[in-house]
């Protein structure tokens, strides 16, 4: 019995031994692992081209992100990435848009940029004085931005943006640089572009003076833009906005060239006769009176301002000196004297 008992022991000790052997090697093995995860974890990922570009859409799963930045040219198993992206916790994180990752770009970092949004982001301009024909030509040229327009009217697009049926689209989007994701469409940079305006426009027509002869915040908007395409130093808008409002008080025309070449359209080849100052059209401002039916271009918010807020003047009229700025006279006879003084300087 005793015999039995010390075999039995013994058996105990070998197979406790075992164990621990076992044990320890699990152990080395799973240190082994951690320090190759952890190698991996800080190595520079492989790149097919530096960088490489993804756009990652909303509602793909984190293995489909993994396989999806495989596809695109990084040099991983995509089940390592994927397995890294579950691990880290922060899988849900990851946000939709537009990444790229340059060379030394180490799995750890590809998944932080995407969990802070570390988008990377094109531009397009909208300049004040545009027209929208002038607006989307630079949508049409805008890099990595989807077009859905092309094909569409300016009506369509208005319809597009949510703006009420017959709204001409001229004048309403705000001049602003505009970052996006690449691969956004060139509707969502419009809408962005169009809510801004709206709400500029809303700011700027409650500061109107209380004795504004205009009626509406369209008609500021189309007042705005003539005053941006009269102007041509910060200076004088105020002014310019100032003649052209003494002028819709007394109902005098406005007689402004750049909305009879607005209206003139294609056939206006850069030199304004006075052929084309008798064309009748609806933004003839030297033949009918008040304002055009819409806004020219687009104005700044200095000219929007303006419109609602003009310097206090008596002038009526005002002439190009030359040099950008302008002439401003009260009378018809000093703006004649001025016109001949200016224009005689300019033909020599």
């Amino acid at each position: 019995m005793r015999g039995e008992g010390v075999e039995r022991s013994r058996g105990r000790r070998e197979t406790m031994r075992v164990w621990r052997f076992v044990f320890l090697l699990l152990l080395v093995a799973a240190a082994a692992a951690a320090s190759a995860a952890w190698w991996w974890l800080h190595r520079p990922l492989s790149l097919a081209s530096d960088p490489v570009e993804l756009s990652i859409e909303l509602g793909q799963t984190p293995r489909e992100i993994a396989e999806a930045w495989v596809r695109a040219g990084v040099k991983a198993n995509p089940i390592f990435l994927y397995e890294w992206f579950r691990w880290s916790g922060q899988a849900r994180k990851i946000r939709a848009g537009s990444y790229e990752a340059p060379a030394g770009t180490t799995p750890i970092g590809l998944l932080e940029k995407m969990v802070r949004g570390d988008e990377t982001l094109a531009v397009v301009r909208f300049t004040e004085g545009w027209t929208f024909r002038q607006v989307r030509a630079e949508l049409a040229r805008a890099e990595a931005l989807k077009p859905t327009l092309a094909t569409l009217s300016d009506a369509d697009v208005m319809l597009a943006l949510g703006a009420p049926p017959g709204l001409s689209p001229e004048g309403r989007l705000y001049p602003d640089t505009y970052a996006y994701s690449k691969g956004s469409t060139d509707l969502a940079v419009l809408k962005r572009a169009y809510r801004a305006m709206e709400r500029r426009l809303e700011e700027v027509w409650r500061e109107r003076a209380p004795d504004s002869p205009l009626k509406s915040a369209d008609e500021a908007l189309t007042l705005a833009s003539i005053v941006e395409k009269e102007t041509g130093v910060g200076a004088d808008r105020g002014k310019v906005a100032g003649v052209f409002v003494n002028r819709l008080r007394i109902g005098m025309p406005l007689q402004t060239d750049p909305t009879v070449i607005y209206g003139l359209g294609a056939a206006f080849d850069g030199n304004l006769r006075k052929r084309d100052l008798l064309a009748d059209t609806p933004y003839n401002t030297y033949l009918r009176p008040g304002l055009p039916p819409t806004p020219i271009a687009i104005p700044g918010r200095a000219s929007l301002l303006a419109a609602v807020r003009p310097d206090p003047t008596k002038a009526l009229y005002f002439v190009a000196r030359g040099d950008g700025s302008s002439e401003f006279s009260e009378t018809l006879a000093e703006h004649n004297r001025a016109v001949n003084r200016y224009q005689k300087k300019q033909g020599q």
